[in-house]
């Protein structure tokens, strides 16, 4: 049996990715995410007041001064849809990492104890008994609102994807072979999950991961519209459609800048996720 050394592995998957991302939908996809990226952080100089600054100019159409226009306190809709995006990004990029590696480590406890392994699994399955939403209020009803309760929102919302498609890796991979073989020379549990499973399993992680941020960004827009996430002034994306639904009519560009730059974000994800899921098959 011919074992394909780790390192000449992981250069081939690395190559693999690097191949897929210079297709259409890796290159706008991530062309689109370092775009928002890089506003997110020229927030201060975008707007080097601050997000709270207020005017007299309350309502106020886009123009040269204000291209968004301005809200009900008189303060730019783009300096704050700039700085909620900024929100935006820094859930989605700590948040959903996170899910992924506890999510992970919770679907491969199996390879440790098989009694382990069950009871993550009925963890992971309560957990999925309750929709992000649902999820959301009730963190937010036990710790408060604000950026922290979004966080673990987010980070338990992901666990029962990340954790199931994990332990569906393992189970497909712990009769192989390889493993069988590493198993009777009493290779460690935590070699062979390194070594011989997670390699095997780390395509579709990844293809889940770039999902998940996608509806990471809808359930911080659901929680903040009804009113559960970031707490005002602080402005995020969601917590802005939240109020400018009540001008919508009178004033469509209040809700027109965030949610357009909330539907980018939601693009750039799925493309990015589109992109890895070509070099998963490809493999």
């Amino acid at each position: 049996m011919t074992t394909v050394p780790v390192t000449h592995r992981r250069n081939q998957t690395l190559v693999r990715y690097a191949r897929a991302f210079r297709g259409p939908r890796g290159l706008i996809g991530a062309g689109i995410l370092i775009a928002l990226v890089l506003v997110a952080l020229a927030a201060p100089l975008i707007g080097p007041g601050g997000y709270d600054q207020q005017s007299s100019a309350t309502l106020a159409g886009a123009g040269a001064g204000h291209l968004f226009g301005t809200d009900e306190l008189g303060r730019d809709i783009l300096v704050r849809t700039v700085y909620g995006l900024r929100t935006d990004l820094s859930l989605i990029l700590t948040a959903v990492p996170v899910s992924l590696v506890i999510g992970t480590l919770m679907g491969l406890s199996g390879a440790v104890s098989k009694v382990l392994g069950a009871f993550t699994q009925r963890l992971l399955d309560i957990i999925l008994g309750f929709p992000g939403l649902v999820l959301g209020v009730i963190i937010v009803m036990i710790i408060g609102q604000g950026w922290w309760a979004l966080f673990f929102a987010l980070v338990f919302a992901g666990l029962p994807g990340f954790g199931r498609m994990a332990r569906a890796g393992l189970l497909a991979e712990q009769d192989r072979d390889y493993v069988l073989a590493a198993r009777i020379l009493r290779v460690p549990a935590g070699r062979r999950v390194r070594r011989h499973i997670l390699p095997n399993i780390v395509d579709p992680l990844l293809v889940q991961t770039a999902i998940f941020m996608v509806v990471a960004i809808f359930i911080e827009a659901g929680l903040s519209i009804v009113g559960l996430g970031i707490e005002p002034p602080a402005p995020s994306l969601g917590a802005m459609l939240n109020v400018g639904a009540r001008y919508a009519t009178t004033h469509p560009n209040y809700v027109l800048g965030p949610g357009l730059v909330l539907l980018l974000l939601a693009l750039s994800f799925t493309l990015l996720s589109d992109a890895l899921n070509e070099a998963a098959i490809k493999r």
